[in-house]
């Protein structure tokens, strides 16, 4: 009886809470004084913005220099829908035109085409790349499928990892994880763990042994981690298969220090897999000949072999030193991969971008690109964080708080060479569904070419704070003016609703 009297106290105390969130939210929010201020200057002092007046302010103030008067009447039949005739007929009013602004597939942060130069060697691009492509879950026991590598295509990925096994079938070959190594034997032999039920054993080909094998390899038999083949430790082996003649760009068998294989060949083009532990290791003592080995040949970064729940490392560690393809496991989620996504939703979301020119030209000695050196500011980037929307229609009532509305705050990141990576923060707002905090932030830049803008918003609580939406953004593909930021879930999948409305100015020196 008592828990029956508690349960309906508690259920009528959050209809009363509920009641007073959908009042408050109906009140109207005070808008930030620049966006007043844009919108008086546009609308030459008037309550209403009429369409030339709107167009002025995309022109200008927006720099779309673009837009025209047909693409602004599409758009602003979604705004005006709502209002009364005499509304529709005089312009926009500032609540309309605040609304206008939250489009994010108009107002969007970033430019939709592709407008890289693409005609320039293959090596002066960063390439959106997959690792282990295939596997569902982590990188050990988890199952094998076509349905990643769809995801990872659709998301944008544009490099592909399969490990091809011989096999029974029709096709004569499967793609599989690699394959455990026989205890019992010399270290000349590998046992494929899935040999067929017969019990005969398959001939292994001459493919490339997949990255955890290889560094298992490594530390048995002191050997290079780069390149290795199963044909090393299968003796008898067939010829390599058709499928070898379609590889334009061949790894090859590395020998030697690292420096000897980072050494640039005039006549061959050279593909170079190196670890995110040895491209570490590398960077410290032979930096600039990582730089002057990518700006002709290939390098491929891959996770290390003990990130078995399919987390990532901070992909800068390869971009700096111009690595084409920083390998990912797609498979997880997390900050690093937020960074790849970002990165990757320059040029279009095309999957190849093109490299800074500091990366590909020759230079001489003294005045090679060298990321750990602090250099002058070549630009200040201004972030402005108006407000955010779209949790209520997103979230569940009672996802962040049980009895009152969340209280939300946003993370403003930025992330690049190691001088200009810096991290801030708005004010909490409490109990609030519609934040408006209506803060600037600086951020001096170095190397605005590498710098990547991360966005999170969180939930303030007791414990740990509950996560609302991220999304990342290349800085030097930023549209500058007022810009509606649609944010993500945690896998990278755009939320319906849910986004903030910012700000974007940049002061070049």
């Amino acid at each position: 009886m008592v828990k029956k009297k508690e349960m309906k106290k508690e259920i009528y105390k959050y209809k009363v809470l509920n009641f007073l969130t959908r009042k408050f939210e109906l009140k109207k929010q005070e808008p930030s004084l620049d966006i007043k201020e844009a919108f008086h200057m546009f609308a030459k002092g008037g309550e209403y913005m009429s369409n030339d007046q709107l167009l002025g302010f995309m022109l200008e103030h927006q720099g779309d220099k673009n837009c025209t008067l047909m693409d602004l009447e599409v758009v602003l039949l979604q705004i005006a829908g709502n209002s009364n005739t005499t509304s529709r007929e005089q312009g926009l009013s500032l609540m309309e035109f605040i609304n206008f602004l939250l489009l994010d597939d108009f107002n969007g942060p970033l430019k939709t085409e592709v407008h890289h130069d693409m005609s320039a060697p293959l090596s002066h691009y960063f390439m959106y790349t997959g690792h282990n492509s295939y596997l569902t879950g982590n990188q050990l026991t988890s199952d094998c499928s076509d349905k990643p590598i769809i995801e990872a295509l659709q998301q944008g990925v544009r490099v592909i990892e399969l490990d091809l096994w011989p096999s029974s079938n029709e096709d004569g070959i499967k793609v599989v994880h690699g394959s455990v190594m026989d205890k019992g034997s010399n270290n000349n032999h590998m046992q494929n763990e899935s040999e067929p039920s017969s019990g005969e054993e398959e001939e292994l080909w001459n493919v490339e042994l997949p990255d955890s094998m290889a560094q298992l390899t490594t530390e048995e038999n002191n050997v290079s981690d780069e390149d290795t083949n199963i044909c090393d430790f299968k003796p008898n082996q067939q010829n390599a298969p058709e499928y070898k003649h379609l590889i334009a760009i061949h790894g090859g068998k590395s020998k030697g220090s690292v420096k000897d294989r980072l050494k640039a060949d005039s006549e061959v083009v050279k593909r170079l897999s190196l670890s995110e532990k040895k491209l570490k290791s590398a960077s410290e003592s032979h930096g600039k000949d990582i730089i002057r080995f990518t700006q002709k040949n290939i390098l491929r970064v891959y996770p290390k072999g003990e990130r078995i729940k399919s987390t990532n490392f901070r992909p800068h560690l390869g971009w700096m030193y111009g690595a084409q393809m920083v390998a990912f496991n797609m498979q997880g989620h997390g900050k690093s991969l937020w960074l790849m996504q970002g990165m990757f939703r320059a040029n279009g979301g095309c999957g190849y971008v093109k490299k800074p020119e500091f990366l590909t030209r020759k230079n001489s000695h003294e005045d090679e690109f060298d990321p750990r050196r602090t250099l002058p500011v070549k630009q200040i980037l201004r972030v402005n964080v108006y407000l955010g929307v779209g949790w209520r229609s997103d979230f569940g009532a009672t996802h962040f708080d049980l009895f009152s509305p969340p209280d939300f705050y946003t993370k403003v990141c930025l992330v690049g060479v190691p001088t200009d990576c810096v991290k801030k923060r708005t004010r909490v707002i409490k109990d609030n569904w519609l934040p408006v905090w209506d803060e600037e932030f600086e951020f001096p830049l170095t190397v605005p070419e590498l710098a990547l803008l991360r966005i999170e918003v969180k939930d303030k609580d007791k414990g740990k704070d509950d996560f609302a939406g991220q999304t990342c953004l290349p800085v030097s593909e930023l549209r500058l003016g007022f810009r509606s930021v649609a944010l993500h879930d945690r896998k990278g999948k755009k939320f319906k609703s849910v986004k903030l409305l910012m700000r974007f100015q940049l002061e070049i020196f």
